[in-house]
C-alpha cells in the first residue's frame, strides 16, 4: 500500500520493529526551528524507545496523520500502521525486526492573507503595517527577490505545493503573513467552522526561530542562550503558575495579559520560557519600536509582589525589562528569604533600600535617565560582516560591546573592572562584618544553633551555605539593624551588576550597611 499522493510525508525514521499499537498524547510546541514558520508538512522531532516501544513525536500545522512503515530500505511501498490522528504524537509497540517510519498529512494549501480578511478583519489589517508585510520588498531592495535561500522566510509556501511561485504568478503570496506562522489555511477558509481544520497558534521561540536565525540575524541562537529560553522549575502547580509565572512562563504571562486566570486557560502548559511575543506584538506595530508591548524606558517606581494581584498592579506604562525585573514587594521586614534576583529596575532608579540615619537618597543614577534605559547597554547591535563576523541582534541581554559607554566614559571596560572590582570587595566586606556579629555577637542560643548563618534569612541566600538560617520565630531575635544591613547587602548583590546600574545608590545602600552595623559590633 502505498502512502495517499493527497498527503505529503517528510517525517522518517528507523528503528528496529516489527509489530505495532498506537497510543496518542498531547500536543506540543514546535521545538525545531522551520525555515518559513510554522511546519507546513510533518518533520519528526523526537524518537524514544523504552522497553518494547517506541514513541514518535512530529510537528505540523495541522492534522489528520497516519504513520507508515516499511521493514527495508529498498521496499517500494508503504504500510500504514495507525489510522488517521489529529495528535501529534503515537506509541508503537515494537519486537525485533529493523524498519523504517515516516509520518504523513494533508498536503499544504495556502490562501493567502486575504483569506482571512472576512473574518480578522481587525488583525490582519494591523499586520498590513508591520515589517512582516514587507519582507517580500526588502530582497528587491537588494536584488534577492528571486534568490530561493531566500524566499522560504520572505513569503509564503515557497517550495512547497501551492506555495509562492514568483511575483507574477503568485503576487498574493508575498511578504511574511498569517499561513507563515499558523501553517496552510486554505481548507480553513474552506470549512472554517470544523475545529480540526483552524490553523495552528503557537508562542515558542521556535516558530520566530526557523527565519530569525544565522548569521546575519542570529536572534534565536542569541535568546536561546539566555535564561529567559528556559524554566528551571516547574510552573504548572497551582502554587506558581499565577504567582512565579507571571515572570517565569511565557504561556501563563499572556494569558493574564489577556486577563485570563492561566491555572484555567494553559493548565499544564507552563513550562514555557519567556519568548518572543511575550515582548513582541507579532501581529501588529505598537507604540514602541520593534513591536514591542512595553516603553523601554519609565521612570515611575514599581514593583509586582508574587502575592499582588496581577490585574490590580500590572502596569502597561512600566519599562518592558522592569516588567518582570523588580524587586516583587522585597522589604527588610520580610525573613523568610532574601530578595528575589530581580531588582534591576528599583536598584536603576535608587527606589529600594534602607537607608542608615544621616544618609540621604542618592536617587535615580545617570544610567536610569537614558532614553533607552536597559537596552542601551544590554542589547547592543552590529551588522553583519561575514561568516567569521556575524551580526548581533542584543538579544543575548549581555553587556558584549561598550560603545553606548564612550561617550562619557574614555575607557569603559576598564573602570567597569575596577568597579566592578571595587563593589565585589564591599560586598565580600559588609558579607565578613554580618558573620563577625553573628559568631560573636548573636544572641546566644542563635551563635551556638546557626553559626555565621545567625545573622540569615530562614533561607539563606547564596552568600552562606551548609544549611537553613533562623526560623521565622527566631527571626525576632535578630536587631533590626542588622535586618537593614543584610536586606541592602542582598539588594547590591541581588541586582548583579556590582554597582553599574546606579553607582551611587548602591554605594549608598553599602555605607548605610557598614553605618548601621558599626554599633551592632561595638565593644
Amino acid at each position: 500500500m502505498k502512502t495517499p499522493c493527497s498527503r505529503r510525508a517528510l517525517a522518517l525514521c528507523v528503528l528496529s520493529a516489527s509489530s505495532w499499537a498506537a497510543f496518542s498524547a498531547p500536543a506540543d510546541h514546535v521545538t525545531v526551528p522551520t525555515r518559513g514558520g510554522m511546519p507546513a508538512v510533518p518533520l519528526i522531532t523526537d524518537v524514544r524507545q523504552t522497553s518494547n516501544r517506541i514513541t514518535l513525536t512530529w510537528q505540523n500545522a495541522c492534522g489528520p496523520y497516519r504513520v507508515w512503515v516499511k521493514n527495508t530500505l529498498g521496499a517500494t511501498t508503504w504500510t500504514a500502521i495507525t489510522p488517521a490522528q489529529y495528535s501529534n504524537t503515537a506509541t508503537l509497540v515494537i519486537t525485533g525486526r529493523q524498519a523504517f517510519f515516516r509520518v504523513s498529512g494533508p498536503s499544504p494549501q495556502f490562501a493567502g492573507s486575504q483569506a482571512c480578511l472576512e473574518c480578522h478583519e481587525g488583525v490582519h489589517n494591523a499586520g498590513l503595517t508591520t515589517a512582516h508585510s514587507r519582507a517580500f520588498q526588502t530582497l528587491k531592495n537588494i536584488g534577492q527577490h528571486n534568490n530561493p535561500a531566500c524566499l522560504p522566510c520572505h513569503t509564503v509556501g515557497h517550495g512547497l505545493p501551492t506555495g509562492f511561485v514568483s511575483e507574477s504568478r503568485t503576487p498574493w503570496l508575498r511578504g511574511v503573513q498569517c499561513e507563515n506562522c499558523h501553517g496552510p489555511a486554505a481548507r480553513h477558509a474552506a470549512n472554517e467552522m470544523d475545529p480540526a481544520l483552524r490553523p495552528r497558534k503557537d508562542i515558542a521561540g521556535q516558530l520566530c526561530g526557523g527565519c530569525h536565525t544565522g548569521g546575519h540575524q542570529p536572534t534565536y541562537e542569541e535568546w536561546a542562550g539566555t535564561g529567559h529560553a528556559t524554566v528551571t522549575d516547574d510552573m504548572n502547580p497551582a502554587s506558581r503558575i499565577n504567582a512565579c509565572g507571571r515572570c517565569h512562563s511565557g504561556s501563563a504571562r499572556l494569558a493574564l495579559i489577556r486577563g485570563e486566570d492561566p491555572a484555567i486557560t494553559v493548565a499544564g502548559d507552563a513550562n514555557l520560557g519567556v519568548t518572543c511575543v511575550v515582548c513582541h506584538d507579532p501581529h501588529q506595530n505598537t507604540a514602541h519600536p520593534h513591536q514591542v508591548r512595553y516603553p523601554l524606558r519609565s521612570t515611575n517606581d514599581y514593583s509586582l509582589a508574587t502575592s499582588d494581584g496581577f490585574t490590580n498592579k500590572y502596569n502597561p506604562a512600566i519599562n518592558v525589562c522592569a516588567q518582570c525585573h523588580n524587586h516583587r514587594g522585597a522589604a527588610w521586614t520580610s525573613s523568610a528569604r532574601a530578595p528575589h534576583y530581580s531588582p534591576q529596575y528599583n536598584m536603576l532608579l535608587g527606589t529600594v533600600g534602607e537607608l542608615a540615619p544621616g544618609f540621604t537618597p542618592a536617587g535615580t543614577g545617570v544610567h536610569g535617565k537614558l532614553e533607552k534605559q536597559c537596552v542601551t547597554c544590554h542589547m547592543a547591535t552590529k551588522e553583519y560582516v561575514s561568516a567569521a563576523e556575524p551580526a548581533m541582534t542584543g538579544h543575548s541581554f549581555r553587556v558584549e560591546a561598550f560603545d553606548s559607554c564612550v561617550q562619557c566614559h574614555p575607557f569603559p571596560e576598564l573602570l567597569a573592572q575596577f568597579s566592578m572590582g571595587a563593589r565585589a570587595a564591599q560586598i565580600q566586606e559588609i558579607k565578613n562584618l554580618l558573620d563577625r556579629w553573628a559568631t560573636t555577637k548573636a544572641p546566644e542560643p542563635l551563635r551556638t544553633k546557626y553559626g555565621a548563618r545567625a545573622w540569615e534569612y530562614t533561607t539563606p541566600g547564596r552568600l552562606s551555605s551548609g544549611g537553613s538560617g533562623p526560623t521565622a520565630t527566631e527571626q525576632a531575635q535578630i536587631p533590626d539593624a542588622i535586618k537593614k544591613a543584610r536586606f541592602n547587602l542582598y539588594l547590591v548583590v541581588q541586582d548583579g551588576s556590582f554597582g553599574v546600574h546606579n553607582p551611587r545608590h548602591t554605594l549608598r545602600l553599602i555605607d548605610s550597611a557598614r553605618a548601621l552595623l558599626a554599633p551592632e559590633l561595638a565593644p
